[in-house]
């Protein structure tokens, strides 16, 4: 008998595992449903091994809804058909401002009301719906939606997810139905669909176009281990079948839900009326790229269970709901050609051109396709209809060919061996091919608009056109030359007049003082981001300090790879880029260096969340401004954080700070704290 069963006899054994079941299901509830833990990991691991050495002493005492249960079970042959003891039925869509104002406006004709509608809304998850039978608090099925009146049974699969609650708490304000369907919608988080497809990658497996396909391809394994393996969540939006329920609303519905165990999405709102719904998807929108899973729009749902009753469905859908969706961010479109692209350091990348498609309410006629790597992975041809996705403000990128819609007439593309801008022979290394010379006009233009942007010398004035026409005029030909441009070039170029001339030279000479980390980003050294110019500047504190640097000292700071050293040596190694940086010094650029040795801050240790618009900072200005203070920028709000910055116009990250008692400070309040 193992040691945690040894002052337990059988007599005994089933009151003691019930008691340590119901704590684990407690703990979990804790801190999957309410985000806020009461135990360490070291205590509920030590729950957890009690409870399995319990089990293992008495065998014929564990239950299938034992939290031990979620590691997995042996793999099915099929999956079963099972009938929802509620039709699934889908939502209808609202595609604009318009549609959802008529949506409200055919309720009120139908109730014969001109009150306004309270509606319940919340983020749409773009997964898999699930629905999650119980008989008396305990899990009995659980089932993908299937057509809506027929899915498939994958209960083994549901119990690997960690929000889903094997057996109910029952000891709340709300009477627990003796039977009962639950609905949700299980998902991957960002973060795990891209570790999955590395992982897919490297064994040489098909990719997963993205986090739905990857969650729904991972609820029916008939192995359900492969299952547990895949991290999946899931959070519940209602109920299906719900006899003899006391809730007369949905909100009250969803709280039940959560008081019995079951994760509720904290973005969940109760409007007033649709104008609120509207407020609603326009903040939730704007939330959408820090979310970490995908959303597609809202939903809105009727709050009253009672009027939902009344309005009823139609054969397809509900009439008291529907999904308020965002512009479409994944399109099928066509590759017109593919053309090649010099960046500033030389790398060819290869850009589909597109047939025009408009994706997120932005017309697009360009994707990237990374590498020829990449193109040959995915199979991707001259004239193929492929699938193109665009999230936030990144560049579009083909997803994935569809084989199915070819005709016979698609080309095979092949990587140029001489540069498309300056005919010098392209070398392949790693992935990446590379134009060798570094004259190459191409690169000479990208590292200047490089050199230039806001997170650089944040020279305003120097876009990609005004670049072109100094290049061409002769006017520049390196990143130095910049310091030596006179209003009188300007002025004599087309279209340029005296006003801009002089906002131009202004800007030139506003940047001649940048810190140390901008200076070193806008040099351009690869392997070196924004990120890694800011730890080499704390570290090293001057630009002669860090060019005099051995590989041996790069490869002692932690954030330093051998890649990341080579490439730091190898840039003030080349005589080219020594010469350039004496002409900017020689130009009149004073680097404000670092001080190595800070002293104690304020801020030490705190972490800011920015939400909103700030009026005189941009969010990445203020983020720069506590790290450069030993202070932590963080884009997600928790328990930890310290203080959130709110702008105008500010969403959920604002109502969670208030939910958890944060301390939450204006713009003024917050340069006032750091001394501005």
């Amino acid at each position: 008998m193992t040691k945690g069963a040894n002052a337990v006899d059988k007599k005994n054994a089933v009151k003691k595992l019930k008691h340590l079941i119901e704590q684990i299901n407690y703990h979990n509830y804790r801190y999957y449903v309410l985000d806020d833990p009461i135990i360490s990991d070291y205590e509920y691991d030590q729950l957890m091994n009690e409870l399995m050495e319990m089990e293992t002493a008495f065998p014929e005492l564990a239950t299938e809804d034992s939290p031990t249960k979620r590691v997995g079970a042996p793999p099915l042959d099929e999956f079963k058909k099972v009938k929802h003891l509620v039709p699934m039925i889908s939502l209808a869509d609202a595609f604009d401002k318009d549609e959802a104002l008529e949506f409200d406006e055919r309720i009120a004709r139908m109730l014969g009301s001109n009150e306004d509608r309270v509606y319940c809304a919340e983020p749409k998850i773009d997964g898999l719906s699930a629905a999650l039978l119980y008989e008396n608090g305990k899990l009995i099925r659980g089932a993908t939606r299937g057509d809506g009146t027929e899915g498939e049974e994958v209960t083994v699969n549901i119990r690997t997810i960690k929000m889903v609650p094997l057996r109910l708490l029952n000891k709340t304000q709300y009477s627990l139905p003796l039977r009962f369907e639950a609905r949700g919608e299980v998902y991957m988080t960002k973060n795990d669909f891209k570790n999955l497809n590395e992982i897919r990658q490297n064994n040489g497996e098909p990719l997963f176009a993205n986090p739905r396909n990857a969650a729904a391809g991972s609820i029916r394994q008939l192995d359900s281990q492969i299952t547990a393996s895949r991290k999946l969540k899931m959070f519940f939006w209602g109920a299906g079948a719900l006899e003899k329920t006391e809730m007369k609303s949905q909100w009250k519905l969803l709280q039940a839900l959560k008081a019995w165990g079951f994760r509720i999405n904290p973005l969940i709102k109760l409007c007033r009326n649709i104008h609120e719904v509207l407020d609603y998807y326009e903040h939730i929108m704007e939330q959408r790229d820090d979310l970490d899973y995908e959303i597609d729009g809202i939903v809105v749902k009727v709050n009253s269970l009672l009027l939902q009753d009344e309005l009823g469905n139609t054969t397809r859908a509900p009439r008291w709901a529907i999904a308020y969706k965002f512009p479409a961010r994944q399109v099928t479109t066509k590759i017109n050609d593919i053309i090649i692209q010099v960046g500033r350091t030389g790398t060819l990348t290869p850009v589909a051109v597109l047939e025009p498609v408009a994706i997120g309410g932005v017309t697009v006629s360009r994707a990237t396709l990374h590498n020829m790597d990449e193109i040959e992975r995915k199979d991707i041809r001259i004239g193929d209809c492929v699938l193109v996705e665009r999230a936030g403000d990144v560049i579009p990128e083909v997803v994935k060919s569809i084989a199915e819609k070819r005709t016979g007439n698609e080309q095979v593309f092949v990587m140029p061996e001489q540069c498309p801008v300056c005919s010098a022979a392209v070398i392949k290394e790693g992935a990446v091919h590379r134009c060798t010379n570094i004259s190459c006009p191409a690169q000479v233009k990208e590292s200047i608009l490089h050199f230039v942007q806001r997170s650089a010398m944040n020279i305003d004035g120097l876009g990609e056109k005004i670049v072109e026409q100094f290049l061409k005029n002769a006017i520049i030909k390196d990143v130095a030359d910049i310091y030596s441009i006179k209003k009188d070039d300007i002025v004599k170029l087309e279209r340029f007049a005296e006003k801009s001339a002089t906002n131009i030279i202004a800007a030139i000479e506003a940047s001649k003082k940048p810190p140390l980390e901008k200076f070193l980003f806008a040099l351009g050294i690869r392997q070196v981001g924004i990120h890694m110019a800011r730890v080499l500047a704390r570290q090293f504190g001057s630009l002669e300090k860090l060019q005099t640097a051995n590989e041996e000292k790069l490869l002692g700071i932690k954030e330093i790879g051998t890649e990341t050293a080579k490439a730091i040596k190898a840039f003030f190694r080349e005589e080219k880029n020594e010469n350039v940086i004496k002409k900017l010094l020689d130009s009149g650029i004073e680097i404000r260096e670092e001080k190595r040795e800070r002293e104690p801050s304020i801020l030490s240790g705190k972490i800011f969340v920015f939400t909103g618009t700030l009026e005189t900072l941009s969010r990445q200005e203020a983020q720069e401004m506590v790290e450069n203070l030993g202070a932590k920028a963080s884009l997600s709000v928790s328990k930890q954080t310290t203080y959130v910055v709110a702008g105008k116009d500010a969403g959920s990250k604002l109502e969670k700070a208030k939910t958890l008692g944060v301390t939450i400070l204006s713009e003024k309040e917050f340069l006032t704290l750091i001394g501005k």
